[in-house]
């Protein structure tokens, strides 16, 4: 009976694995590719600039940490290359660090000199996505030429306009699910 519950807890663990885990993860971005964090061969701006970064998401650094290290900065201490006040410091060789709040987060070797030559990146975190529901838009709306038709001619209440519409499913959203609905079928086939 124990075992009949047990098996039940587990099944059930799984299909909400499978069917929200690999959907509302994050992306996880190997910082630099398959350079990795290195002060050779790689523009990290270029390289940011190529990919959108959302809370949730995670940033992985591979590299030698005999020669090389993460240091998280302030902006100010970004543009002048300053590892002596870090936000954090990395040093392990292969750092996860999720991105956990809007804005912009600044990263540099804090080895002399490194981030002189390039070593270092700084990269926009933008809010997680809501999906694809519209969500108004704050503040009343106001004609472009004049600000008193910016009330409702019914009950003089300000108007609001409303975003976008809904977007349908994108295909990264369902092949998201259907990678999780395979996931739940192979787990099913383990249990068996």
């Amino acid at each position: 009976m124990a075992l009949i519950k047990s098996n039940t807890f587990f099944t059930s663990l799984m299909i909400l694995l499978a069917l929200f885990g690999v959907a509302v993860g994050g992306t996880v971005h190997k910082v630099g590719d398959s350079s990795g964090w290195t002060m050779m061969g790689v523009n990290y701006e270029a390289w940011a600039s190529s990919r959108t970064f959302q809370v949730g998401d995670s940033l992985v650094f591979e590299y030698n940490n005999g020669f090389h290290d993460v240091t998280e900065v302030t902006h100010n201490n970004f543009e002048l290359c300053e590892p002596s006040k870090p936000l954090a410091k990395y040093q392990t060789g292969s750092d996860t660090i999720s991105l956990t709040k809007p804005g912009y987060q600044n990263f540099i070797c804090g080895f002399p000199s490194h981030c002189d030559i390039g070593q270092k990146l700084q990269i926009l975190v933008l809010p997680a996505s809501l999906g694809p529901f519209a969500a108004p838009v704050p503040g009343p709306v106001r004609s472009p030429t004049t600000f008193s038709s910016s009330l409702s001619p019914v009950n003089n209440v300000p108007q609001h306009q409303m975003g976008p519409p809904p977007t349908p499913h994108s295909a990264a959203a369902t092949s998201s699910v259907w990678i999780g609905f395979r996931y739940f079928l192979l787990s099913l086939f383990i249990l068996v």
